[in-house]
């Protein structure tokens, strides 16, 4: 071999070595860098788990924290509610004490108004009844004459003054006569009868019998005027004679002259006549 080949192999080895040295100290370096990367990503990879681990357990803690919020604010809402409810259950309770009161009250004035007015009532009742039997009169007898010499009498068991005219007296059980020297004696009974001493007038009602003559005339009122000397007897008047029956509307009495005019219900109508 001679001294240039020699040479030659030499340098190429001198290429090779450094060659080789590059190359393992590029790669070595590329090596270091990426363990390094490496290292670094997972530095942060473990810093970013850690913060998402803290961003959870700040996100846990939030919600626990909103969840005793909204606990806290729906129990103070409760305890407002339960207070406002409780303060209108007072004021409801309060106001019905006061209707209950202000009732019980306007009961004992209701009670009291009716006590008194019980005891004006048995006052008034007393007053009246002493003023009754101050009034009640037993075995009535009145008697009058007119101008035209008639003379009439009245009897009653009973008699008493009217509440609304002084001069009216209230009979019962009533007996009247109308006697004159030239006529035949006019006979009046009735279950009542009113008497006005002032005037002298009558007014015979309920089961009024009329005893005239031959006559007997039934009725349900009888009217004596006497100063027209005139006598009306009217409603349901039947008249009964020892020859028939009549049924009429109006009969009317004359006191001087005594006689007696027998008229219908109304013009449309006629007197019935039964024949005995």
């Amino acid at each position: 071999m001679s001294f240039k080949s020699l040479i030659q192999i030499v340098i190429l080895l001198l290429i090779l070595i450094i060659v080789g040295s590059v190359y393992f100290k590029y790669f070595d370096e590329k090596k270091k860098v990426v363990e390094e990367i490496k290292l670094s990503e997972g530095i942060e990879n473990k810093k970013l788990l850690d913060l998402e681990k803290k961003i959870l357990e700040l996100e846990s803690k939030n919600n626990n924290l909103s969840k005793k919020l909204q606990t806290k604010i729906n129990e103070k809402i409760t305890v407002e509610e339960t207070n406002i409810l409780e303060s209108e259950k007072k004021t409801l309770n309060k106001n019905e004490e006061i209707k209950k009161n202000k009732k019980n009250e306007l009961d004992k004035k209701k009670e009291e108004a009716k006590r008194i007015e019980k005891k004006e009532i048995k006052k008034i009742k007393l007053e009246d009844k002493d003023k009754e039997i101050k009034n009640f009169v037993k075995d009535v007898e009145y008697t009058s004459v007119d101008e035209g010499g008639n003379r009439f009498r009245l009897l009653a068991n009973s008699g008493k003054t009217n509440n609304t005219n002084k001069n009216i007296l209230d009979l019962e059980n009533v007996r009247g006569e109308i006697k004159s020297d030239k006529r035949d004696t006019i006979f009046i009974t009735s279950d009542y009868a009113e008497y006005n001493i002032s005037n002298l007038d009558s007014k015979f009602y309920e089961n009024v019998i009329i005893d005239y003559q031959d006559k007997k005339i039934s009725c349900v009122n009888f009217d004596i005027n006497m100063s027209t000397n005139k006598a009306i007897a009217y409603n349901d008047v039947i008249i009964t004679d020892p020859k028939s029956t009549m049924k009429a509307g109006i009969v009317e009495f004359d006191l001087k002259t005594k006689d007696i005019n027998i008229n219908p219900e109304s013009i449309n109508t006629k007197i019935e006549v039964i024949s005995n």
